[in-house]
C-alpha cells in the first residue's frame, strides 16, 4: 500500500484498516436498542503459585480496552484474581457472571480453566481461553467454549518439529534426551502428549527417560541427580518460572551442562522472574512457542499502549501472555459487535464464527473448528539472549541466529 506523502496515516487510520480486514460485519436481523459495550470477566492467577504469569497476562488485559477502542470496539473489563486456586476460579467466575459479565476470558492454568468451563456451560456464557492446553477442554463437548491457544499435542508436536529444524540450522546433533516435567495438570498432559508423539516424530535421538517433579518442592536436587545419571545432551522441559529457576540452579550446583535446554511448548523460561533470579544463567535456553508478530499493526498498537501503561515492564518479555490475553478479549469484542447483542446463545454463535485476520500472535486468521479450537496458530524457536526472548527460527521472522551448544555456566556475563 502506498500513501500520499502529503498526508501520512494516523495511528487510528492504520488500526481502522486492520479492523476492516479483521472481520466481516453482519447486521442483526432486527434493529433494536442494544448495549454498546460488552462486559468481559478476565480471570487470571494474579497471586499464588502462578502469579508471575497471571500478572503478565493481566498487563495485556489492562491496555486492551484502549487498543480495542481504536479498532472500533467497546469493552468493559471485570478483572478477577483466582489466586492460583481451582476452587477460587470456579466461585469467582460464578460471582463475575452474577455481577454482569457477558463473556469470560482465562485462565492461563488448565485445571482452573476446566472448572470455569463447567460454570460457563451452565450459565450459557462464552468462555474464551487465552492460555490453557489440556485436551479435555475441547474434547468434552463444551458448547460455550473456544480456545485461541494450542493443545498439548500441538505444543509438543510443533515443538519437536522445531527441534529438528534447530539441529539442521546449527549442524548440532543430540545423542540422547530426557524429558523433565511438573506433575501438575499441565505437566502431566504434556507428558501424555510426549509419550504419544515422540515415537511418531522420528527424532534422530532417543528419549531415554521422563522425570516428573513437584513444582512446590524447595529444590530439584534429587531430580537433577537423576538427570545427571542419564547424562543427556538435550534436556526437554515443561516448567513454570518458579520451578525452572530451581531446575537451572541445581544444574549449576551439580555442574551438569547439557548441550541445550529446550521447552517444546511451555512457560517458565521466558518470564521476567526467571531473568531476574538467574541473570546470565537465564540466557541461551530455548522455547518453541507462538510469539508476537512484530509486523502486525495490531501488535504494534498493543506494544505502544503497553509501554505507556507499564513502563517498568518489558513488552518483549510479556508479549506471549499479554498477546494471547489481548486476543481473547478481542474475540469477545468482535463477536459482540457482529452479534449486536450479549445474549448468551447468540453471542456464542458469533464467537464460533470468528475470523480475525489482523491480530497479535504468529499464525493465520483466528478461527475455530467445530470443537472450538483455533488450528491456525504457528510456533517459532525463541532463545534467551541478553535476558530477552529473541526469535531465531524460522529465518523469515528471526531476529538473530540460534546459538548451540549453549555456553558453559561458568564465565557468563
Amino acid at each position: 500500500m502506498h500513501f500520499d506523502d502529503r498526508r501520512r496515516p494516523s495511528r487510528r487510520d492504520v488500526l481502522a484498516g486492520a479492523a476492516a480486514g479483521a472481520t466481516v460485519l453482519a447486521a442483526p436481523a432486527i434493529v433494536r436498542a442494544q448495549a454498546k459495550t460488552i462486559k468481559v470477566a478476565v480471570v487470571l492467577p494474579r497471586s499464588g503459585l502462578f502469579a508471575a504469569a497471571g500478572q503478565s497476562c493481566h498487563r495485556g488485559a489492562v491496555v486492551a480496552p484502549k487498543v480495542l477502542a481504536d479498532l472500533g470496539y467497546a469493552v468493559e473489563l471485570i478483572n478477577v484474581d483466582f489466586e492460583s486456586n481451582v476452587d477460587v476460579a470456579r466461585t469467582q467466575t460464578e460471582r463475575a457472571i452474577a455481577e454482569g459479565a457477558q463473556a469470560v476470558v482465562g485462565a492461563f492454568e488448565s485445571g482452573a480453566t476446566l472448572a470455569m468451563a463447567q460454570v460457563c456451560e451452565q450459565r450459557k456464557v462464552p468462555l474464551i481461553i487465552n492460555i490453557a492446553s489440556v485436551p479435555q477442554l475441547t474434547e468434552q463437548g463444551y458448547q460455550y467454549l473456544v480456545r485461541n491457544f494450542l493443545t498439548n499435542a500441538q505444543l509438543v508436536g510443533n515443538g519437536l518439529k522445531l527441534v529438528k529444524d534447530l539441529m539442521a540450522a546449527t549442524n548440532v546433533q543430540f545423542k540422547n534426551a530426557v524429558f523433565v516435567h511438573a506433575n501438575d495438570t499441565f505437566g502431566t498432559a504434556q507428558r501424555a502428549a510426549m509419550d504419544k508423539l515422540f515415537p511418531a516424530a522420528e527424532m534422530p535421538f532417543p528419549l531415554v527417560e521422563s522425570i516428573a517433579y513437584d513444582p512446590k518442592a524447595q529444590d530439584l536436587a534429587v531430580e537433577v541427580t537423576k538427570i545427571r545419571a542419564v547424562a543427556p545432551e538435550l534436556v526437554l522441559v515443561t516448567t513454570r518460572s518458579s520451578d525452572a529457576i530451581k531446575l537451572v540452579r541445581d544444574m549449576v550446583r551439580q555442574r551438569f551442562e547439557p548441550k541445550a535446554i529446550i521447552s517444546p511448548g511451555s512457560p517458565g523460561l521466558y518470564d521476567e522472574e526467571f531473568y531476574q533470579a538467574l541473570g546470565p544463567l537465564a540466557d541461551f535456553h530455548i522455547f518453541n512457542l507462538p510469539w508476537a508478530n512484530t509486523k502486525s499493526p495490531v501488535t504494534q498498537a498493543l506494544a505502544a499502549a503497553y509501554r505507556t501503561a507499564h513502563p517498568s515492564n518489558r513488552f518483549e518479555v510479556d508479549c506471549f501472555n499479554a498477546g494471547f490475553t489481548f486476543e481473547a478479549i478481542m474475540i469477545a469484542a468482535d463477536a459482540f459487535k457482529r452479534a449486536g447483542t450479549a445474549d448468551g446463545p447468540t453471542l456464542m454463535k458469533a464467537v464460533k464464527e470468528t475470523k480475525i485476520t489482523e491480530h497479535v500472535m504468529t499464525g493465520g486468521p483466528i478461527a475455530f473448528d467445530e470443537k472450538g479450537q483455533n488450528n491456525n496458530i504457528q510456533a517459532s524457536v525463541v532463545q534467551n539472549r541478553k535476558r530477552t526472548p529473541t526469535v531465531v527460527l524460522p529465518p523469515d521472522v528471526a531476529d538473530a541466529a540460534p546459538v548451540l551448544p549453549m555456553p558453559p555456566w561458568q564465565g557468563r556475563s
